[in-house]
């Protein structure tokens, strides 16, 4: 009995066996496929991207267990589209176009590109091992792997260049949308056509000239740049979350070691140790050492070249948002740089030191049409203004808005008394208006430029002129102050002299304005020629080959580095 017991086990035992190698093999692929024949390998390589395609899009994106795909559902686009033939090879040899994708690959730093994001490392060691072993250059398996991750590297490539990396709006594209998916199939199949694969690059991204000029600097910035890598502080914590600030501590403490300011062990440091090597660090940077955590220490902290290699980075894709075109006149405000810019066919026709908003009330960033202009303007307070500053005044002193030359109006156009209100029931804001009266005193100044939008904003003169001359210039509640505001007022009524319909009178010259100026007149004045206008936030910018970077005023590309580079 004992031996015909052992020859059912080990029939049921072999049955399993086969049963577990079967379901095995209907989800998996082939290790290897040796063709000895290079005439047949390109057939053999086809047949064997199909089949770790469909392994890929069954095994989130794996092809093996060490290589997976990032463009899982793209790549497969492609390839469908293609009948899954490869395309980076031929007869056991690499086309012109793959030496070029590796070359492009491992310089991606130069075009503000991350080469980890592609893969470089695994599709180096892949070239490297056909490259060196003739044995391995037979095994289809090998060339179809490179083949698959050399599209998937180049799909990726292409999505960065014309899109970009950030998708904060509803209108970005995602990596496997079908929009995007037959962009890239599209482009792919283009540069598959063409013989230089950098002129190819340089056709799918912005043509602006900013854009070049701020890649064009990339190569001299990298060349002395330091490539190590620090530690990067996230600030503020979380208030009144006892994990969140240790975690805090524990990360400066890494940073400030890493500057051999402080030891890092597993222990934290108490705060005397903590102020003691703030200061240290502090000394270092020849900054005034208080010892004390701030928002300053630690953007002091993080500004290394990696992070303005980041800030590089977020700003090419910025570009990447903008309009394929832009129209013939547009004005371009970029609030970092604290500037304005007049273009007028591809001249800058005048360009003006700007005021823009404070961090607490930043400028919002827009695109409108210039619709007016307003000589000697008064200015209606907005309602945060009036809840955050003057409410609390206002319970302690009925009259304090007349103090500050401002009228306080009713619904029904009247001025009336602040001691009239029982300001004591209002928290948010209060069903009057408050108004200050045009004149030299005003805050909009003499002149004031509107154009739609939801955020009651516009451009205008000032009061304060002096804080034109100031290097740092976020100090309005959210409003832009435009220096040359004479002269933009000049340029409306050239453009609108100068676009008259035939048979239409012209309202008003630049003359007639300087005399409602003169007389302190208060009229608004139509501007009938088409004029966009555009609030952006570029925190850097090539010049004469030197990339040159301005502060990250209300921390966006913070916010966007910490969203979409931590892994960088």
């Amino acid at each position: 009995m004992a031996p015909q017991k052992v020859t059912a086990l080990s029939f049921t035992l072999l049955v399993c066996c086969f049963f577990i190698l079967s379901c095995s093999n209907s989800d998996s692929t082939a290790d290897k496929k040796i063709i000895a024949n290079p005439e047949e390998m390109d057939d053999a390589t086809g047949n064997s991207i199909e089949e770790l395609m469909s392994y890929a899009l069954n095994h989130s994106g794996k092809i093996d267990d060490t290589t997976k795909l990032k463009f899982t559902v793209v790549v497969n686009g492609f390839y469908s589209s293609n009948k899954f033939k490869n395309v980076w090879s031929k007869k056991q040899q690499w086309k012109p176009l793959a030496d070029s994708l590796f070359k492009y690959l491992e310089n991606a730093e130069l075009n503000g590109l991350f080469a980890k994001d592609y893969q470089v490392t695994k599709i180096g060691s892949i070239k490297k091992l056909l490259d060196a072993d003739s044995l391995k250059r037979m095994d289809a398996v090998i060339w179809s792997k490179a083949d698959m991750l050399l599209t998937d590297a180049c799909l990726h490539v292409i999505r960065d260049l014309k899109y970009g990396r950030l998708s904060n709006d509803t209108t970005a594209l995602s990596a496997d949308s079908t929009k995007l998916a037959k962009a890239l199939v599209a482009f792919q199949n283009n540069l598959l056509s063409q013989t230089s694969l950098s002129t190819f690059f340089s056709s799918i991204e912005p043509k602006r000239k900013e854009y070049h000029e701020l890649k064009n600097g990339i190569k001299r910035f990298i060349d002395s740049m330091d490539h190590k890598t620090y530690t990067y502080v996230v600030y503020p914590y979380k208030k009144g979350d006892i994990k969140d600030s240790l975690a805090f501590i524990k990360t400066l403490q890494k940073r400030l070691s890493e500057s051999k300011c402080i030891s890092f062990t597993n222990k934290l440091p108490d705060s005397t140790q903590l102020d003691s090597s703030i200061r240290k660090y502090q000394k270092l940077k020849a900054v005034k050492p208080d010892g004390k955590i701030s928002t300053a220490l630690v953007k002091m902290l993080n500004t290394s070249d990696a992070e303005r290699f980041k800030r590089i980075a977020v700003t090419l894709d910025r570009y990447k948002k903008l309009p394929d075109s832009m129209p013939d006149r547009y004005i371009w405000v970029n609030l970092p740089a604290f500037q304005m810019q007049v273009w007028d066919t591809d001249t800058l026709a005048l360009e003006s030191r700007i005021i823009c908003g404070k961090p607490a009330t930043p400028t919002p960033l827009l695109t409108s049409t210039i619709t007016d202009m307003v000589t000697y303007p008064t200015w209606t307070v907005p309602t945060s203004i009036i809840a955050k500053q003057y409410l609390p005044k206002l319970k302690n002193n009925p009259n304090y808005l007349s103090r500050l030359g401002l009228r306080l109006i009713n619904s029904k156009g009247e001025v009336i008394s602040g001691s009239s209100v029982n300001w004591a029931k209002y928290t948010k804001g209060i069903p009057y208006n408050v108004v200050q009266a045009s004149g030299d005193r005003n805050a909009l100044g003499v002149m004031k430029f509107n154009f739609n939008n939801p955020y009651a904003v516009y451009m205008h003169d000032t009061n304060e002129r002096w804080l034109f001359k100031n290097s740092s210039r976020a100090n309005s509640h959210g409003c832009v102050r435009v220096q040359e505001w004479e002269k933009l007022a000049r340029y409306f009524t050239y453009i609108d002299s100068l676009n008259l319909p035939e048979g239409d009178t012209l309202r008003y010259t630049f003359d007639s304005v300087k005399t409602l100026l003169a007389e302190k007149t208060n009229r608004r004045l139509p501007i009938k020629t088409p004029v966009k206008v555009y609030f952006n936030y570029f925190s850097c910018e090539g010049k004469d080959g030197k990339i040159k970077f301005y502060d990250d005023i209300y921390g966006d590309d913070k916010a966007l580095r910490e969203k979409y580079f931590t892994d960088k």
